[in-house]
């Protein structure tokens, strides 16, 4: 009786064994599934900043744009502005040569006058 109760341990023995050594793999199986979450995780956030650093970027070139075309505007206004000053200038110097040839030419009228009566007066 005694050697059969002993076959019964050890075959309870090498049950136990089994079921510990189901326990460590699934344990090492789960360490694994956690250890490849993390990693997804990890990956997942990975590219989120990257995304958010390609939206920075794009963000920034857009501001950078349009801060050179408002300083072309401007730069436009400018020169704009400078073309028209100078027409009003260059207007207002033709308007003064008109107004003193027209006094030359008056003046010449009333010499000519004066000289006429002079003669007629002789």
């Amino acid at each position: 009786m005694k050697g059969k109760r002993n076959v019964g341990r050890e075959g309870k023995g090498r049950e136990e064994k089994r079921r510990e050594e189901k326990r460590r793999e699934e344990k090492r199986r789960e360490e694994k599934r956690r250890e490849e979450k993390r990693r997804e995780e990890k990956r997942r956030e990975e590219k989120r900043r990257e995304e958010k650093r390609r939206e920075e970027k794009r963000r920034e070139e857009k501001r950078r744009e349009e801060k050179r075309r408002e300083e072309k505007r401007r730069e436009e206004k400018r020169r704009e502005e400078k073309r028209r000053e100078e027409k009003r200038r260059e207007e207002k110097r033709r308007e003064g040569k008109r107004r003193e040839e027209k006094r030359r030419e008056e003046k010449r009228r009333e010499e000519k006058r004066r000289e006429k009566k002079r003669r007629e007066g002789d």
